[in-house]
């Protein structure tokens, strides 16, 4: 390596070539991310994302960012639970902007539809195409590993986000007990590949994915990390046990 080091899996690169790398593997499972994510987690990721939509309770008139937004799982509940709000209560319509680094995940997302409140953008996490103090809330799931530079992320959030927004990051994280540790390690090195290998086509892809979890920081220093970038009241909610977790932060 001749500059920076950065994770990419288990292995450390230069900094400046994981965002490629990160795009090689996004191109190719973009297609079939969805389906995938239904057959890894046995459908279990639906209950995750609904919480952390239930916990952000967007409202009508919000802006809310959807980082390493992709497909729009995500953007879309959030506009669908704003306009229910909206028609029992009046107001302005929210708008939900899905940002992500990979063209070919906002394609993906594009090709399953949008709703009226959904924009799309090609973005960086750690730049992101938009003005100081523009958001009320700013939600990121399962693509904050894949940051190069996570602290640099996590500073461009408070940046865009107005004071008193919200900060929301939903990602994989430790089990709490040491028995589901294990039948975790033993099910994602194991299983995930195999199912990345029969069911996307690609072994290495889904390989990469169970790795950058596995690099990625645990609960405690994911929170200190979110509180260095300026960020107050931070907190988490494990979820299944700690499998994945759900980090929050507000700009006070």
């Amino acid at each position: 390596m001749t500059g920076p080091a950065a994770t990419f899996g288990f292995r450390d690169v230069d900094a400046s070539d994981k965002p490629g790398l990160v795009r090689g593997v996004f191109d190719r499972v973009a297609k079939r991310y969805d389906l995938m994510n239904d057959l890894m987690s046995g459908g279990v990721h639906r209950l995750w994302k609904d919480a952390v939509a239930a916990r952000l309770n967007p409202q009508p008139g919000e802006t809310i960012i959807d980082v390493a937004g992709g497909t729009g799982d995500m953007a879309r509940r959030f506009s669908k639970m704003a306009r229910r709000v909206q028609q029992r209560r009046g107001g302005d319509d929210a708008r939900v902007f899905v940002v992500d680094y990979n063209a070919e995940m906002i394609a993906a997302g594009r090709e399953k539809g949008s709703e009226p409140e959904m924009a799309w953008a090609v973005g960086d996490a750690q730049r992101l195409p938009l003005p100081d103090a523009c958001a009320d809330a700013y939600v990121i799931s399962f693509g904050i590993r894949n940051v190069t530079d996570i602290s640099s992320a996590l500073r461009d959030a408070r940046r865009v986000l107005k004071p008193g927004g919200r900060f929301l990051c939903l990602e994989f994280s430790r089990p709490i007990t040491e028995p589901l540790q294990k039948a975790y390690d033993a099910y994602s090195f194991k299983v995930i590949p195999e199912i990345g290998a029969r069911f996307g086509g690609d072994r290495d892809a889904y390989q990469y994915l169970v790795e950058s979890i596995r690099r990625f920081p645990d609960q405690r220093k994911f929170a200190g990390m979110i509180s260095e970038a300026g960020f107050g009241r931070v907190d988490y909610t494990n979820f299944t046990g700690g499998v994945a977790a759900l980090h929050t932060g507000r700009v006070i």
